[in-house]
C-alpha cells in the first residue's frame, strides 16, 4: 500500500515538473518572441517613457502573405489601459505613413525627414495603439505570392486581419483578456467594420473570446448609393461645381451601379479638371503641398474609394518651406516616405527584413487598381454590431470633400435609428468642436475645420473625440 502511494506521488510529482516546464517553456517563447519585437529606439527619436514594438505576422504560410504592425504602449499604466487597432484605407494606405506618422501616434516627422518630435495630442496617452498595415502588400506587408496584389479585397482583408490579431494576441498574451477597440478612416470604413465582424464570427466558435467593446470610423466609406449622392451633394453645396453640373451628375449617374457608365464618368472628370480648381480635395480650404513657384513638383493617384474608376491626384514636394494652416504642414506624406526608406529606420522597426524589391510607399497604387471585391454597403454590419451590444462610433471632418459629411450622414439615416440625445455643440477648450447627435446603438460626431483625416487638422478635437469614445460618454456640451 505504501509502495502504491510513494508510486502515485511520484507520479503526480513528474506530472507537475512537465507541466511546469511546459508553461515555463512556453512563457519563455512568447517572451523571446515578444522581445524580439522591442523597439529600442527609432533614429532621431526623443527620450520617451513607453515601450514600443513592431514586426511581422505571417497569416498565410503557403502564399508567404505576412502583416507589419507597430505597437506603440501607453506611458502611463499600460497594463489597465486598452488595445486599439488603428487602420487606414485607400484601399491599399498605410496605417503607418498616415495613422501612425501624421495623425495619432505618439511621433511626427521632421521636415528634414531626419529625426522624430512629439505628437502631444497622442491617442497613446489614453490607449495602447496597434497600427496595422493591411492587407499584404500595403506599407512593410507583403506576400509571396504576387497574384496576391492583383486578386486581393474586402473579404480576403477581413479575414487576414482577424488571422492576425488571433495569432498576435498569442504573441502578447497580456492583451488578451483587454478590452479591444478597433479604429479607422476612409476605406477602413469597409476595414473596420468587417474586421469586427470577424472576431464577432471567431468569437462564437472559440473557448477563448476577443473581448471586442467598440468601433469607431471617420470620414468613412459607408454605402455606394448614399456616398455618391452626398459626395456630389456636397461639392455643390460648397460652391466647387456649378449648378449645371450638378444636374447634369443627379440626372446622368445611377449611384447604385458598381461601375458608372462613360458620360458619367467624363462628368466627374470635367468637375475635378475644370471645376474643382487647384484645392486639396481632402480639405478645401488647406493649402496644398506645392513648390515656391506655385507648380507642381510630383504626383500620384489615389482611387476615389467609393467612385472605383475615378482618381484624385495627390501632389507634393519636399520643401523647407510651405504655407502653414494652424499649424498645419501640407507634405508630411513626403517626410514619411523618405524616412521609412531609410534603412536604419527599417532596421530599428524590424521590416523589411525579407528583401522587399520595391520602396516603401505611403500607398500602393497597384492594390488600389486591382481591387478585386468590395462590399456595397457596410450598413448590415452596422445593424449586426448594434444588434450585440458593440459601442459604435461614427465622425465626419467638415471640410473633406472625398468622404465627405453628407455622404456619411444621408447614409447613418438609412439605419432608422430613434434618437437619444437630439443635435447640440460639443467643444473643447471653450470652442465648438463639431456637433455631435446620439441615435440608439450609434453616436455620430462632427469636427468642424477638419478635413479628411480628422486628427492631423484638428488633433485637440480628435483626441476629446477619442476619450469620449472610449469612456463611452457624450462629447462635453461645454
Amino acid at each position: 500500500m505504501e509502495q502504491r502511494q510513494i508510486f502515485v506521488h511520484m507520479v503526480l510529482l513528474l506530472f507537475t515538473v512537465n507541466v511546469i516546464a511546459s508553461y515555463v517553456t512556453v512563457k519563455a517563447e512568447v517572451e523571446g518572441s515578444e522581445s524580439t519585437d522591442r523597439i529600442l529606439e527609432l533614429p532621431g527619436q526623443p527620450k520617451v517613457s513607453f515601450q514600443q514594438f513592431s514586426g511581422y505576422v505571417t497569416v498565410n504560410k503557403v502564399a508567404g502573405r505576412a502583416l507589419f504592425y507597430w505597437l506603440t504602449e501607453a506611458p502611463q499604466n499600460p497594463l489597465t489601459k486598452p488595445l486599439v487597432i488603428w487602420l487606414n484605407g485607400g484601399p491599399g494606405c498605410s496605417s503607418v505613413a498616415y495613422g501612425a506618422s501624421e495623425e495619432i501616434g505618439p511621433f511626427r516627422i521632421n521636415k528634414t525627414a531626419s529625426g522624430l518630435y512629439i505628437n502631444k495630442f497622442a491617442w497613446n496617452t489614453v490607449a495602447n495603439l496597434l497600427f496595422l498595415e493591411t492587407p499584404a502588400g500595403v506599407g512593410f506587408s507583403y506576400t509571396n505570392r504576387s497574384s496576391d496584389l492583383f486578386n486581393t479585397g474586402d473579404r480576403r482583408t477581413a479575414q487576414d486581419s482577424l488571422e492576425f490579431v488571433v495569432q498576435w494576441l498569442e504573441r502578447f498574451p497580456r492583451y488578451k483578456n483587454r478590452e479591444l477597440y478597433i479604429t479607422g478612416e476612409s476605406y477602413a470604413g469597409h476595414y473596420v467594420p468587417q474586421l469586427a465582424k470577424e472576431i464577432m464570427t471567431y468569437n462564437t466558435k472559440t473557448k477563448h473570446p476577443i473581448n471586442l467593446k467598440g468601433i469607431m470610423v471617420g470620414n468613412a466609406v459607408t454605402d455606394n448609393y448614399y456616398d455618391n449622392l452626398g459626395t456630389v451633394t456636397y461639392w455643390w453645396s460648397h460652391a466647387m461645381i456649378s449648378d449645371q453640373t450638378y444636374r447634369q451628375l443627379i440626372s446622368t449617374c445611377d449611384f447604385h451601379r458598381q461601375k458608372e457608365s462613360d458620360e458619367c464618368e467624363s462628368l466627374y472628370s470635367y468637375a475635378m479638371d475644370q471645376e474643382f480648381g487647384n484645392i486639396d480635395q481632402y480639405n478645401i480650404y488647406a493649402p496644398p503641398c506645392n513648390n515656391s513657384d506655385g507648380s507642381f513638383s510630383t504626383h500620384h493617384t489615389i482611387r476615389l474609394p467609393h467612385l472605383p474608376h475615378l482618381y484624385v491626384t495627390w501632389k507634393f514636394i519636399y520643401s523647407q518651406a510651405v504655407r502653414k494652416l494652424s499649424g498645419y504642414d501640407p507634405c508630411t506624406e513626403k517626410y514619411a516616405e523618405i524616412y521609412y526608406n531609410r534603412p536604419d529606420v527599417q532596421k530599428a522597426l524590424h521590416a523589411n527584413t525579407t528583401g522587399i524589391s520595391y520602396k516603401w510607399t505611403a500607398c500602393n497604387e497597384v492594390l488600389n487598381r486591382n481591387w478585386n471585391d468590395t462590399d456595397v454597403s457596410v450598413l448590415p454590419i452596422y445593424r449586426e454590431l448594434i444588434a450585440h451590444g458593440v459601442r459604435l462610433w461614427v465622425f465626419s471632418g467638415d471640410v473633406d470633400s472625398v468622404v465627405p459629411v453628407t455622404a456619411t450622414r444621408y447614409a447613418l439615416a438609412q439605419l432608422k435609428l430613434s434618437t437619444k440625445t437630439p443635435w447640440y455643440p460639443w467643444y473643447v477648450k471653450n470652442q465648438v468642436g463639431g456637433w455631435t447627435e446620439v441615435y440608439e446603438g450609434v453616436t455620430f460626431a462632427t469636427v468642424r475645420g477638419a478635413g479628411h483625416e480628422v486628427p492631423l487638422f484638428k488633433p485637440r478635437a480628435a483626441l476629446q473625440l477619442f476619450k469620449s469614445f472610449l469612456a463611452g460618454k457624450p462629447l462635453p456640451k461645454s
